[in-house]
């Protein structure tokens, strides 16, 4: 937890001056904050880290020179400093998160920079008390190739894991459900728990905080480096073994119970608990409409989105998991949800696929 009394200093570095004065003016309307430097590339930024010495950083992916994704390899393992990506529509954001950045924010489009500072400056507070987990440069692993799917470029640096034995024709996995959600550090912390999972393993559920645009990038993500399928959610889509549904940004995604038929809603609404996509909101709906076997998991993030959800589904009979303090890049959402009673036991984002298979077992 970050002092109350204490401005969190921040560096902002991009490659462009209209960029960093309308960052920099922009967080330094925040009390809590205070811009203390500002880099015009990789360079320059190292340069001023050991002199200025953040608390924070923001960090454009494109520079000239060396990019953000290499210079966050360098420094992390030697500075492990909390970034935030300032990025524009670009999948190459999935690799500087995987070399060890907290979160990012998408550049705005004109007439957006209101809700562009007011996202990133929640961002950098979050970021502040963050546990940064820098990643060893490792060659990218050779994505699970499915059935039908087209062969393309794996982003980013995971290391590479023998895929996990099927569970095998098993009826009784076929009425399961697991839900899943994150913010703060949770599309790599997902990827943790996914690609430790088999290939049919029951049907699942993800929200991921995200901004608009991301989300069928990082559901194309999942599916290249994942066993089982991944894909955006939409209205209508039916829940089954082997497949695992993310929602949509800026969508409501819950469950509909028909007989003994699942789907999702991806609906337009009203934020819940501060976020739309929620966690809540698809937690609070399998409480009130799954009638199968069903399993929660909540993971870093800021906040407590996802925390009531969880609790509700555990009194309504579900496995509820928790992503431990030490493995959180922010001990927020777990945190609370552990506090409420809403956890049944806890573990690293490493170990969590494996909490979920044993408890698969016994059902």
């Amino acid at each position: 937890m970050w002092p109350v009394n204490k401005k969190i200093r921040v560096m902002v570095v991009d490659d462009s001056v209209l960029a960093r004065t309308m960052i920099s003016n922009g967080l330094n309307t925040s009390p809590s904050i205070e811009v203390v430097a500002t880099s015009f590339n990789a360079k320059d930024a190292r340069a001023k880290i050991d002199t200025f010495r953040p608390d924070v950083m923001t960090l454009d992916v494109e520079m000239p020179g060396m990019n953000g994704i290499e210079f966050l390899k360098q420094l992390l393992p030697v500075v492990p400093l909390p970034v935030i990506l300032v990025s524009s529509l670009d999948l190459r954001v999935f690799d500087a998160l995987s070399a060890g950045a907290v979160d990012f924010v998408r550049k705005p489009e004109p007439g957006q920079n209101e809700a562009f500072i007011a996202a990133l400056t929640q961002k950098v507070i979050a970021a502040a008390g963050a546990r940064v987990r820098p990643r060893p440069g490792v060659p990218a692993p050779a994505a699970p190739v499915k059935p039908g799917a087209p062969r393309l470029p794996v982003t980013g640096s995971q290391p590479a894991l023998p895929a996990p034995p099927l569970l095998g024709n098993r009826p009784s996995l076929d009425n399961v459900i697991i839900g899943l959600g994150a913010s703060t550090g949770g599309t790599e912390a997902t990827l943790e728990v996914m690609k430790r999972l088999p290939a049919d393993i029951p049907a699942m559920l993800i929200v991921q905080h995200m901004p608009t645009g991301f989300t069928q990038m990082y559901a194309d993500r999942l599916n290249r480096l994942c066993h089982m399928e991944v894909r955006e959610a939409k209205s209508g889509d039916e829940l089954r073994r082997g497949l695992a549904l993310l929602a949509p940004a800026d969508f409501q995604m819950r469950i509909v119970r028909s007989g003994s038929r699942y789907t999702v809603s991806c609906m337009p609404g009203e934020k819940v608990s501060g976020h739309r996509p929620s966690v809540d909101a698809l937690f609070f709906s399998m409480a009130e409409q799954v009638r199968c076997k069903m399993t929660g998991i909540i993971m870093t993030g800021m906040g407590r989105d996802g925390a009531d959800g969880l609790l509700k589904m555990r009194q309504a009979g579900a496995y509820t998991i928790g992503q431990d303090k030490e493995s959180s890049v922010v001990y927020g959402m777990p945190m609370v949800a552990y506090n409420i009673g809403a956890v049944q036991i806890q573990g690293s984002c490493e170990d969590i696929a494996g909490i979920l298979l044993r408890q698969l077992q016994k059902w």
